[in-house]
């Protein structure tokens, strides 16, 4: 019983009809012996890292939010939506956000889609954002998502700005580490932090949230300073 579990990892009932062993003796035997649970293969360790100086690395990611015409469950806790609220398709709006994987600067957008020319306008913007700060961006990495890997337009932009383009292995998404927590700290203080009378409220906020990130928030990571303090060219200093 126990040679068949472990060759095979089949639990009591399969290997009961396999040996003619009772299933209630299979499991009592497997148990006895501390085979009742295959072992999980051991979790690839996690490596913490960051590139040493603004610019040398940043992280691309789309994230979607449904809109809404009034405040939802999530921050209400009541589900009464009318059967005319539920028929309405208000659709979904997209946040593009990139982070600098030195100094955790970021920078949002909500547009509509994540089409290829919605995602290299904003990517071409975002380069002037990091660019008044004094940063100059040499590697972009992203996901394997077709308008990141297959937009001709992006492409030319990276070589025009001289930006390497990474990407990370299909199904890590921890790859891209500071993105994706990121972007678990935008949908919990902005998206759901608040209650919004609609979308377009929620909306409305976002430049202020972005700025309070950037420039007052706390970072843990980066000793609890916001991280607007790790960018080379501080408000006022080259003037």
């Amino acid at each position: 019983m126990c040679a068949e579990r472990r060759r095979t990892g089949w639990g009591p009932r399969l290997i009961a009809g396999r040996t003619g062993v009772a299933h209630s003796t299979v499991h009592a035997v497997l148990r006895r012996h501390g085979l009742s649970r295959i072992p999980k293969a051991p979790r690839e360790a996690v490596v913490r890292f960051e590139w040493p100086c603004p610019g040398d690395l940043l992280q691309m990611d789309t994230k979607r939010f449904a809109r809404f015409t009034r405040p939802g469950h999530r921050v209400t806790g009541i589900r009464d939506r009318s059967g005319a609220e539920q028929r309405m398709k208000v659709g979904w709006e997209f946040c593009h956000s990139i982070i600098d994987d030195h100094s955790r600067l970021a920078y949002n957008e909500l547009h509509d889609d994540e089409h290829a020319a919605t995602v290299t306008a904003f990517l071409k913007r975002a380069l002037g954002f990091y660019a008044g700060l004094g940063i100059t961006p040499t590697r972009l990495q992203t996901d394997n998502a077709w308008t990141y890997t297959h937009n001709k337009a992006l492409a030319a932009l990276l070589k025009h700005e001289g930006i390497r383009h990474r990407t990370i292995p299909p199904r890590t998404p921890k790859r891209n580490g500071k993105i994706e927590r990121y972007q678990q700290t935008l949908a919990r203080e902005w998206a759901y932090g608040q209650r919004y009378r609609s979308s377009t409220a929620r909306a409305a906020a976002l430049p202020h949230w972005l700025n309070h990130y950037n420039r007052g928030r706390p970072h843990s990571e980066i000793g609890n300073r916001p991280p607007i303090s790790r960018a080379p060219n501080l408000p006022g200093q080259d003037i």
